[in-house]
């Protein structure tokens, strides 16, 4: 997947995105060798995400964690699949944040 925006670029690839192959912008970033290191191997397409996901939510329910994402963090992400799907349905550049 490659999304290339106003102000930088990001192509992740691999059996279960699980590969940070580009991840360039104008400016940087502290988190920027965060992203660049985010890569693992893996050999299932479902990879490893899921996994600590869910220990997060159960640390979370036991309180000895704070959540790694919040509900604003998880609609952002639901924003931009759903700007994915209505591009490609649609055959246009669809802009972020989507209109309500």
């Amino acid at each position: 997947m490659t999304i290339l925006g106003e102000r930088g670029t990001v192509r992740i690839g691999g059996v279960a995105a699980n590969q940070m192959q580009h991840w360039e912008f104008d400016s940087a970033d502290p988190d920027d060798e965060l992203a660049r290191a985010s890569s693992y191997e893996s050999q299932s397409v479902y990879g490893s995400g899921h996994v600590l996901y869910y220990e997060n939510v159960i640390d979370v329910l036991r309180g000895t964690s704070e959540p790694d994402t919040d509900g604003r963090e998880g609609l952002r992400s639901l924003e931009l699949l759903a700007a994915m799907y209505i591009s490609a349905r649609d055959g246009s550049r669809v802009s972020l944040p989507l209109e309500h």
